[in-house]
């Protein structure tokens, strides 16, 4: 391609460099993969960055393109560079040796990049088939269960979160082997029945790019090995992780014997306070002791103990149990509504956090031995 020139606005190229630097590869034996993508072209001008498990590339960039071609550029300078310059428009362009000039205010920098025809190009997904939802609502859905995604490789497919498809609705679910996040919402475009599991890393990074607006709109494209978003700005792709989903629809179960309503912010506070005590909450559980009219919890450790009593409302048998109180933490956390209902079966049995009214959402934290 022939050398690069154009001239753009600095606040414009800084946010789009900060979207494909999700894509960008820290830890890496392939240089090209640290670097972003300029291409200039009859489409307009886009940054792209891929480590090969995750790409994005950008909507066109306004900005007035002079020559046509492309560069790829180290992401970290190239970032570092743009962020500290001082004027409103940027001159960038390049040399037949890839040396690329960055032209701002009073400031010009000279680096070398490398030629385009190295950098990978992203996985083709066709654009058909969308599965349509507000951006808000998928990035309220990643917050709610990503913090319950395994940490280990020990079961890769749990690394990721299942997402399932249906004709008026979608699921996400992660799974850790102590807990289920369950989660549901409205498709507003749906293109029948599918399941695929998006790797943890994806999701987090497209976190923070998703729109908190109303008004933005995501489409998911999906192929046997790949997951597009189409976020209007920019699009990412990722590779999924293949495998089959444990089934834990199975775990979910409809029988309890006790039935707790709680102000969820009043038992985030309990717990935070009681657990203060452990220092280690896998081996120093938390105890509930569910009475007719109210909820005790009490942690012992070597450091001390601590007790907290909260009124709660009680249907069934009174019950004892002990959890992890960071899995519960997190559950209540990522819980929009202000009270809760908690099924309990018995002290040995996983409970389940679930709203009030509906079905948008079910947590299942399994208990420790007291």
């Amino acid at each position: 391609m022939n050398n690069l020139k154009l001239i753009c606005k600095k606040d414009l190229l800084l946010q789009y460099i900060n979207i494909v630097n999700k894509a960008v590869s820290n830890r890496t034996t392939l240089p090209i993969l640290e670097c972003i993508l300029l291409t200039a072209d009859d489409k307009g001008f886009v940054l792209t960055g891929n480590d090969l498990e995750l790409g994005i590339k950008t909507a066109a960039i306004e900005a007035d393109i002079l020559e046509k071609g492309e560069v790829a550029i180290e992401a970290r300078i190239f970032n570092e560079i743009v962020r500290r310059l001082n004027g409103e428009d940027v001159t960038i362009s390049t040399n037949e040796k890839n040396a690329v000039t960055i032209v701002c205010g009073s400031s010009e920098f000279s680096i070398m990049g490398q030629g385009g025809d190295d950098f990978p190009a992203l996985p083709e997904v066709e654009q058909n088939q969308a599965y349509t939802l507000k951006q808000n609502d998928l990035r309220n859905m990643i917050r709610q269960t990503i913090f319950s995604i395994a940490q280990d490789n020990a079961k890769p497919v749990l690394t990721g979160e299942l997402f399932e498809f249906h004709d008026e609705f979608f699921n996400i679910v992660s799974v850790d082997g102590y807990r289920i996040s369950y989660r549901k919402n409205n498709l507003i475009q749906s293109c029948g029945k599918n399941d695929v599991i998006v790797p943890g890393k994806t999701l987090s990074e497209l976190n923070k790019i998703l729109s908190q607006s109303d008004e933005d709109l995501v489409s998911l494209y999906v192929t046997d090995k790949h997951i597009l978003f189409d976020l209007g700005t920019a699009i990412m792709v990722s590779r999924l992780i293949e495998g089959d989903f444990i089934r834990y629809e199975q775990s979910f179960s409809e029988d309890f014997k006790t039935e707790v309503l709680v102000d969820k912010n009043q038992m985030i506070q309990s717990l935070e306070r009681a657990s203060l005590v452990s220092r280690d909450n896998r081996k120093t559980p938390v105890r509930f002791q569910i009475k007719t009219k109210n909820m005790e919890i009490t942690a012992k450790s070597d450091m001390g103990t601590a007790f907290e009593e909260i009124s709660v409302e009680v249907e069934g048998e009174e019950i004892s149990i002990a959890f992890n109180p960071r899995y519960f933490i997190e559950a209540l956390r990522s819980i929009d509504e202000e009270n809760v209902k908690i099924h309990f079966t018995a002290s040995l049995s996983p409970c389940t956090i679930l709203p009030v009214e509906g079905d948008s959402f079910k947590y299942l934290i399994l208990p420790l031995r007291m």
